[in-house]
């Protein structure tokens, strides 16, 4: 489980959260894969994993249903 300490993270917490950067960038159709929107979606990542792991879950299905209506 993801664990906030102040802003900072362990490698693996890193890891994780690179994980999922990666697969929900992916997922984004290629017209909205721009310098842009990876900037916001590394914003979105940090925010949520600092809320905690359920806001996480939530941006993996958010991006499956991005995916799916690409």
């Amino acid at each position: 489980m993801l664990q906030q300490y102040s802003g900072v993270y362990d490698p693996e917490e890193l890891s994780a959260l690179g994980k999922i950067f990666d697969e929900a960038f992916a997922a984004l159709p290629a017209s909205m894969q721009t310098p842009e929107n990876r900037t916001e979606l590394a914003k979105l990542v940090l925010a949520r994993a600092a809320t905690s792991e359920s806001e996480l879950a939530t941006l993996r299905n958010l991006m499956d249903a991005v995916a799916s209506a690409a």
